[in-house]
Formats: structure tokens, C-alpha cells, sequence
């Protein structure tokens, strides 16, 4: 995987999965990044790098809809805008992310491997972004 800096958009598999999402109807928006978080926490054993750039780019698209999220500006992110979001997407972005930052995940392995932190605190950003969102929503 082609990796150019620690961003959410910042690596091939993340960059084409932005160019999928501008290919489908808004319509179709949501599916895909629901399916992408999926498709981490449902993968039994090892998360392959691949999914979990996918992953964190979907959980990127729901914290930029949360209070305190940061939107998505980087110029190999989705051109196109994306919808509102159903509510537990926030829940699966968290639960997600948990799965990509696991000891059996690949990206978070490769990372770690890097020596370089940065990644890692940058993850944890985003899942404490939906995690705070969700916490609100939830008291009401």
C-alpha cells in the first residue's frame, strides 16, 4: 500500500475508496461507508491493511459530521458531498477503529513498526470524536 503521510485519505486504498464513493449516487454514499466499517469489525483474525484504510477512512467521513469533527480536506478525499449519516454509524465507526487499532491488525502493525505515533494519536482522534457525538446523542 502506498502510504504518503498519516492522514485518513493519505494512502492509495483510502484514496480509491473516495473515488468509488464520488462514482456511486449520493444515495448510495452512506452503503458504502457503512460497509466499510463492517467489514473491519466483522473480519475475523487478521484485518488486512487494505480494510483498515478503509475503515478509517469511512469512521473520517462520520466524525467530519460530528460536533468537533474535522471535515475532510484532503485533496484525495471525496469530491462529492456525502449524506446525512443514520445515527449508529457513529457507534460502528468507534467499534471500527477499536478493531484497526488491535494488535491484529495490519495497519496498526505497520505503524507500529514506523516507529511514528502520529498515526496511531490520529486514530484515536477520530474515535474519541465519534465517541463523544454518540455519548450526546445517546442522553437524550
Amino acid at each position: 500500500m502506498g502510504t504518503w503521510d498519516i492522514g485518513p485519505f493519505e494512502n492509495d486504498m483510502a484514496a480509491d475508496f473516495a473515488f468509488a464513493l464520488d462514482e456511486v449516487a449520493e444515495t448510495g454514499r452512506e452503503a458504502m461507508v457503512r460497509q466499510a466499517l463492517i467489514t473491519a469489525i466483522s473480519t475475523q483474525g487478521y484485518l488486512d491493511s487494505s480494510e483498515g484504510a478503509e475503515a478509517v477512512a469511512a469512521a473520517a467521513l462520520v466524525a467530519a459530521r460530528c460536533p468537533g469533527g474535522k471535515p475532510v480536506s484532503s485533496v484525495y478525499g471525496p469530491k462529492e458531498p456525502m449524506p446525512a449519516f443514520a445515527d449508529d454509524l457513529r457507534a460502528c465507526a468507534a467499534e471500527a477503529l477499536d478493531r484497526v487499532l488491535a494488535a491484529d491488525s495490519e495497519l496498526a502493525e505497520l505503524w507500529g513498526e514506523s516507529g511514528d505515533d502520529r498515526w496511531r494519536q490520529s486514530v484515536i482522534r477520530l474515535r474519541e470524536t465519534v465517541v463523544r457525538r454518540h455519548a450526546v446523542t445517546s442522553s437524550r
